[in-house]
Formats: structure tokens, sequence, C-alpha cells
């Protein structure tokens, strides 16, 4: 089996938590040929979508930035992989729309491409929530200042987030009597410029931000409760938050039944919801990650599960 990795560089995984690290490791166990290129390697040439990609293996050391080798880079075309796995972190800006567009493309010449550029673009993390209404709390979008005000004084407490971060960047919770509310608003919008999603506070964020997997339109049997540290709004984990792996709740169950085939349906091999309380916050579908830390304490080999689906895929 032939895998093409899209990702960024090695040198830069935290191999303790990488979850692509993770899927790596799986598929070499299995024997897979392993070939890893970042987004800025993708090009057309002579119409066919190529990248210039290395062969990539594991040393004997988990020493920094000595654990992995990498080959001679050579010109392949994506089609000529089994598969190839978009796994470049967001933000999702102009050059990563870009790369979307030349994987779609590959796919019409025969590449299977997971999660694919369409799908990519379809979902995005913060909006995708919308096609689900009955699954969210309170939400609104827009990029004007009286929306916004309007929104907090009806609600009274409520998260201000970019449409385009991740980690919790950017990311502010205001209330009514906030001294700060005209210069966040400003911020967050570039003065108007800028579309942003408000959403009411959700008191069980001391609970966890809970980030459940589904693989396949079938989610993982534990989820990572993300709890954020005293006197701070945001569970993740890239902003300070604890993780604590637990069994899926009833509620969390409910959810990924009811969001798991249809994003499934959409192509969408690998999810991430975020769920906070009753309430899907984001449906993270760039990279997701948490696998690790979901096997490390609940026994559940997530990468082998992914792995599984994708060669299922594969073979499809």
């Amino acid at each position: 089996m032939r895998l093409l990795v899209i990702a960024d560089p090695p040198e830069d995984f935290k191999i303790h938590k990488d979850s692509t690290y993770a899927m790596l490791r799986e598929a070499a166990r299995r024997g897979w040929a392993l070939w890893l290129c970042e987004a800025a390697d993708l090009r057309v040439s002579q119409g066919v979508v190529a990248a210039q990609a290395r062969p990539f293996g594991f040393t004997d050391t988990q020493e920094y930035r000595r654990w992995f080798e990498l080959g001679t880079p050579a010109d392949m075309a994506l089609r000529d992989f089994d598969a190839v796995l978009m796994r470049t972190d967001p933000p999702f800006d102009q050059q990563y729309l870009y790369a979307t567009h030349l994987l779609t493309l590959a796919q019409w010449q025969g590449a299977r491409v997971f999660n694919p550029g369409q799908a990519l673009r379809d979902f995005n993390e913060k909006l995708a929530i919308l096609r689900f209404p009955e699954f969210i709390a309170p939400t609104t979008v827009t990029q004007r200042a009286a929306d916004l005000r309007a929104f907090l004084a009806e609600h009274g407490d409520i998260i201000l987030k970019p449409l385009d971060g991740m980690g919790g960047r950017g990311i502010f919770r205001l209330t009514r009597h906030d001294p700060n509310i005209g210069a966040i608003i400003e911020t967050l919008t570039d003065n108007g410029q800028r579309t942003v999603m408000a959403q009411r506070y959700i008191p069980a964020i001391s609970e966890g931000d809970k980030r459940v997997l589904l693989i396949d339109g079938v989610p993982v049997d534990w989820c990572l409760a993300r709890i954020p540290q005293p006197g701070e709004t945001r569970g993740n984990l890239a902003a300070g938050g604890t993780g604590r792996a637990q069994p899926l709740s009833a509620r969390d169950r409910e959810i990924a039944a009811a969001l798991g085939p249809q994003l499934a349906q959409a192509g969408l091999l690998l999810v991430g919801l975020d769920v906070i309380g009753d309430f899907v916050t984001e449906i993270n579908v760039t990279s997701p990650t948490c696998f690790q830390e979901i096997t490390q304490q609940s026994g559940i080999d997530v990468a082998a599960l992914f792995i599984d689906a994708l060669a299922r895929r594969i073979a499809a």
C-alpha cells in the first residue's frame, strides 16, 4: 500500500501527542510504503496534479528531529498512490484553499484523497454546525457590530470567535458589563470587514470541551474532555487545557448518530466534533487530533481504527 501524507514539516511534530504521527506509526507497522510532502509541494505539471514527495521512514530513536528519515524527493502524481491523506493544520487561508482545489482536480484524475478537497471547502469548521440547528446553542454569524451587540444584549454571556482559527486562538468571552465590548468587536471584525461567529456561552465548559472522533461516520467509544485552566474559558489543549478521556455520554452518541452518516456521505473519513454539554460547537475536518490522548487513557487504539477505515475505503 502506497500512502502519501500531506502534512506540516515532521521536524515540528510533537510526537508524544501528534495524531498524524500516530497514523504514520500504524501504517508503517502494517508495512505500508509512506511518502510525505507539504501543501507547498503540490503542483500541476502537464495537466496532472503531482507532488514533490519524499519517502518517509522511522528511525530507532525518539530524539527530537531524529525520529524520522526522508529520502530523495521525486515528482509523483497523486493518482499513483493508493491514498492521499490531507493533514495540514489550519488556518484555512487562501493557500490552503488553493491546495483543496488541487486535491479536487487530483480526485477527478483518479486519486483517493481523505479528507477530500470538496468536503474541506464545504465544511468550514465553525460554520458547518449551522447545518444541524437542533444540536447547537443559539448562534449568530455576522460582520456587523450592531448584530453582535444585539446578540449580547439578548443572551448576556457569549463567545466570539473568528471563522478561520484553531487551538482557541482569537476566542473571547463577552458579557453585557464588559468594559471592552467595543474594542473586542472592532478587533475581531476588523471594524466590520471580517465575519465572525457568536454563540451563547455554555456553562458546561467547566466539565470540558469534548472532542468526539468520528471515523467513517462511526464514533470512537471514548472522547477527550479538554478541561480549561482555572480562570480560563477555553479548553483547547493548545490554550493550556487538560485532556481527560472518558466514555461517550448518551447525548454524545445521539449527536454522533445524527451527524456521522451525513458527514461520511460527504466523503469525510475523519471528523472531530467539539461538544460542550449538550451542544456541538465545531465540526473539525482539516486535521482532527486527540488520537494519542484517547489511546493512552482508554486503551482504544484510535490510529488502528483509522487505518482500518482507510484500508476499507481504498479497497472499495
